[in-house]
């Protein structure tokens, strides 16, 4: 997903805004919502529209190695599996791909603060309602295990 975002995004992009929600960038395909944690924190969301024919809702579900430094990768992927089958599974989402993200220290590139292991899951939205309704869902989710 790199280039530059397609004809359509400020269009959907203006329309997710009207809607309420808080944009935290546009990467390729992909409008990347924000959440606040705290009034003066904005962050990844982990919930992206896709902006594909159809529209696509994807959910990127998490765990960190630091939490559960004793697991394994496929430890770690099932427990990301987990709150997938409990949070997004029985609502139509499916998985579509696993990523294991090293996190750099920033003031040393060679050391690794921590791992996060990711699985994103998706679900075609049909028009833009349908996908307001679905990221208005998907923000509610626990996203982290």
């Amino acid at each position: 997903m790199t280039g530059s975002p397609p004809p359509q995004a400020a269009r959907f992009k203006r329309a997710l805004i009207d809607a309420g929600f808080e944009v935290f960038r546009t990467r390729g395909e992909e409008i990347v919502l924000a959440e606040r944690p705290r009034e003066n924190l904005i962050m990844d969301s982990g919930v992206r529209l896709r902006m594909s024919e159809p529209l696509e809702v994807r959910v990127v579900l998490r765990v960190q190695k630091a939490d559960f430094p004793h697991d394994d990768e496929p430890a770690l992927f099932a427990r990301v599996r987990q709150l997938g089958e409990r949070s997004l599974e029985g609502d139509g989402f499916a998985e579509v791909s696993a990523s294991v993200i090293p996190v750099p220290d920033p003031g040393d590139a060679a050391r690794t603060l921590d791992t996060f292991y990711e699985i994103t899951y998706a679900r075609a939205a049909p028009g833009l309602e349908d996908a307001i309704a679905l990221l208005k869902f998907a923000l509610g989710l626990e996203k982290r295990a």
